[in-house]
């Protein structure tokens, strides 16, 4: 229990007002509600531009000191205004200028330029990281089948994407880890390929043995989004080169993950392939790694496999109080991901954060940025 709502992260359980948790699925949530240090401000707020949140005076805050997401939650400011720029180098210039206090991801490629900013203080809020995946749709072809799952995961080399997508090695780990690089339940079974880039004859001897017909694959690239820029093009790559045909349909992140719930055919609006990051704080255990779900359209996440043996497993970690026993069955779990293919692991990194050095008390932790306990001086 403690482990499946004891995250920190983007798999939040929020607690809503009866009324708005049985809001049908398929319709909006219209109020943002809350009862936390701030207020949304719902009259100032512009899709894709602009949210406002203001200091919520009737809350309470905890006495402790503030640790990640808990102890107290004191807000130091009035107002908070979270402003949308789709191009890196616009922010990095209002940074500089001053005009916005705080860069939540720098492109790794501008680092450098911050860093020597005498005005600016660049860090690593999450020392944890975060874990970029790539995911197939199960419900439809060519990804249905498993051996053309296996051959497109023989094909994917970790190195090739990391490179294309952070660069710096001083930010990047190769690692075939489910449960993240270097936490406890982390092994390295099943991932030879990725790690070392040497699966690449075999996707090809996988895809001509799989009946592959030539079906499209459909591949949701977002090109406003520094972390998600890369994946899908060197992922196109590599798949072309193992004997795939990709359709490569470029979009904004919004309109990713607005598709990505669509569960129609790709002809139809539907998908075959999208890459996203995952917060290692939120996959280090089979209870609340969400990915790994085997219960296909019946609640488990984007892409929907079906697999009652993975499902048997995360039950069994659950309830069992040995770690000895919990570090086997999570070995086994990772098997059973690389087997059938429930997603492919594109190893880890970290990233950085900026600010401007008016600002004080910035907390770090797996969810940053969190804006309560933080200062600004004049």
């Amino acid at each position: 229990m403690l482990e499946s709502i004891g995250k920190p992260s983007s798999l939040v359980p929020f607690m809503m007002p009866r009324r708005l948790a049985e809001t049908p699925p398929n319709q909006q949530i219209k109020e943002q509600i809350g009862s936390g240090p701030f207020k949304f401000v719902q009259a100032e707020f512009q899709p894709g531009v602009k949210a406002v949140y203001e200091k919520n005076k009737d809350y309470l805050p905890r006495k402790e000191a503030p640790s990640w997401t808990s102890g107290a939650k004191v807000v130091k400011v009035d107002r908070v205004e979270w402003i949308t720029m789709a191009d890196a180098q616009t922010a990095v210039n209002a940074l500089q200028s001053g005009d916005i206090d705080f860069m939540e991801i720098p492109p790794f490629d501008l680092v450098p330029v911050l860093a020597a900013n005498k005005d600016l203080k660049v860090e690593i809020l999450s020392k944890l990281g975060f874990q970029t995946i790539g995911r197939m749709n199960f419900l439809y072809p060519p990804f249905d089948n498993v051996k053309v799952r296996r051959a497109a995961f023989m094909a994917m080399n970790q190195k090739d994407v990391l490179d294309a997508m952070v660069g710096n090695p001083e930010y990047y780990k190769i690692c075939g880890a489910v449960f993240g690089c270097g936490a406890p339940l982390a092994t390295e079974v099943g991932s030879e390929s990725l790690v070392k880039g040497n699966g690449m004859a075999e996707a090809k001897k996988l895809l001509a043995e799989s009946g592959y017909d030539g079906t499209p694959v459909v591949l949701l690239a977002p090109g406003d989004v520094v972390t998600l820029k890369a994946q899908p093009i060197v992922a196109a790559q590599l798949l072309r080169a193992a004997g795939f045909k990709v359709d490569v349909q470029a979009a904004d992140w919004q309109t990713v993950v607005s598709r990505r719930a669509n569960q129609k055919p790709p002809k139809e609006g539907g998908w075959n392939m999208f890459f996203t990051n995952l917060t290692a704080a939120d996959v280090v255990n089979p209870v609340g790694h969400l990915q790994i779900s085997g219960k296909g359209t019946k609640g488990g996440w984007f892409g929907w496999p079906e697999d009652a043996r993975m499902e048997a497993m995360r039950d069994a970690f659950a309830r069992s109080s040995s770690p000895e026993e919990q570090k086997k069955i999570a070995s086994e779990i990772q098997s059973e991901v690389y087997d059938q293919v429930i997603y492919i692991p594109l190893g880890q990194y970290l990233l950085t954060s900026a600010w401007r050095k008016s600002l004080s008390g910035i907390l770090d932790g797996p969810a940053t940025p969190v804006f309560w306990n933080i200062d600004k001086s004049e």
